[in-house]
């Protein structure tokens, strides 16, 4: 039968255990406590790609606004899209350029000679997610933050005079791969020397 001192002695081992077998868990796990965030425009598209095959499929003069609404190039629908007004598209193209009238393609041409005819899609989506990486502790106590972006962004304009469309013109960041680096050395205390002022007025 044990003796009390060596009941003792067992019951700190084996809290050492629990304990260090805790700090192991925990170290193992810090990458996954890390914060992330996403955010993204609800449309279809997965991709730029998919985003851009969409805008490629339309056929100026010959794709009608019942043709973008079948393939959910719908305002009504579509959250990335926006309804741009005559003034809005003047004021894109005509207001403040040096071009000509005829410098301009025919969709546009055709578009600004239209007048109040003549609407506009605008359409802007993006996906981008944001992940901290690196060490755990650092980045709670705010001594170092490192936080990789990636994701895509698709742009694209439709012009349509009654309803048909005239003019698409399509652009973007296909690959986004972003890293931002804060590095604080007084950590948690960093933030402080901006709070004095309050404390001393």
């Amino acid at each position: 039968m044990d003796s009390p001192r060596q009941s003792a002695r067992a019951a700190r081992r084996l809290a050492a255990l629990g304990i260090a077998a805790t700090f192991l868990v925990l170290a193992a796990g810090c990458q996954a406590l890390l914060p992330d965030a996403a955010s993204r425009t609800d449309v279809a598209w997965q991709s730029y790609d998919e985003a851009r095959a969409a805008i490629e499929r339309i056929q100026p003069y010959e794709s009608t606004r019942a043709d973008l609404t079948a393939m959910g190039l719908d305002p009504d629908s579509n959250a990335a899209m926006t309804i741009l007004g005559y003034s809005e598209i003047l004021q894109r193209f005509a207001a403040g350029s040096a071009l000509r009238p005829e410098d301009y393609e025919r969709g546009i041409r055709d578009c600004l000679s239209a007048g109040k005819r003549c609407v506009g899609y605008s359409l802007q989506t993006r996906k981008v997610r944001r992940d901290r990486v690196g060490n755990f502790w650092l980045d709670s106590l705010n001594f170092h933050r490192e936080t990789h972006i990636t994701g895509w962004s698709f742009n694209a304009l439709l012009l349509l005079v009654d309803e048909k469309v005239v003019y698409t013109l399509y652009g973007g960041q296909p690959r986004i791969r972003e890293v931002e680096r804060v590095r604080n050395p007084l950590g948690p205390l960093q933030g402080w020397g901006d709070q004095v002022p309050h404390f001393i007025r």
